[in-house]
């Protein structure tokens, strides 16, 4: 059995025979940097588990810009709500570098929900919370002011994706000035402006193309 299948969060809950059973229907694929996985109105074929790499969840605003609503992390799952209700991706998915995942498909997915019963319940709350954060990041978008929004992000991602050095937080994966701005519905001047005026301070730092916080403190106060 592939090793990393015990790290999948929705799993967890299971013995090594039961994953056993699940394995097989897990079907690896993979994507390239910048490659659509699938586009919001797309039938819901299938649920993805990223195994490698990272998924950006968009949506086009009313003016045709992009909004990022979430980042997929190895080991976690998107596809999640069409899926399960059958109705068309009401995003667009979205490989952000070189990505593995393995995908499992509708009918195995409420094949293998009725024979577990405990991932349903997992499966849910995982979906509930998902559908709170979006919304709050769209009235984020809609009432905050861009510096809070992009303290916000950078904490989010702090908390999701954030590996702590003796330096600080690092946020661990490239990110453009393009995908800041993407993620909180504002120009990439604007995000430029504002994540110098984060490093002149000393607030952050850039490692390598990532995002060290060196005062998460100071930065969330920044933003109130």
């Amino acid at each position: 059995m592939n090793p990393d299948i015990r790290k999948i969060g929705l799993f967890k809950g299971l013995e090594e025979e039961e994953l056993r059973e699940i394995e097989p229907y897990l079907k690896p694929s993979s994507f390239s940097r910048k490659e659509v996985i699938f586009a919001e109105g797309d039938p819901p074929d299938y649920l993805y588990f990223v195994m490698k790499g990272k998924v950006k969840i968009t949506k086009l605003s009313q003016d045709g810009k992009e909004i990022i609503i979430e980042i997929i992390s190895p080991f976690d799952f998107f596809g999640g709500v069409a899926v399960m209700r059958g109705f068309p991706y009401p995003a667009n998915a979205v490989a952000m570098e070189d990505t593995d995942v393995l995908k499992l498909s509708r009918n195995d997915l409420l094949r293998i929900l009725d024979r577990f019963p405990s991932l349903m319940y997992c499966m849910t709350m995982n979906l509930g919370d998902r559908m709170r954060g979006a919304h709050e990041t769209l009235k984020n978008i809609a009432l905050e002011r861009v510096e809070a929004r992009i303290v916000s992000l950078l904490l989010k991602l702090a908390e999701n994706v954030g590996r702590p050095t003796e330096e600080g937080v690092l946020i661990d994966m490239r990110l453009s000035r393009q995908d800041i701005a993407d993620m909180v519905g504002t120009t990439v001047e604007t995000a430029i402006r504002t994540m110098t005026r984060f490093r002149k301070t000393g607030l952050i730092r850039e490692v390598d193309g990532k995002v060290l916080i060196t005062d998460p403190e100071g930065l969330k106060a920044s933003g109130s």
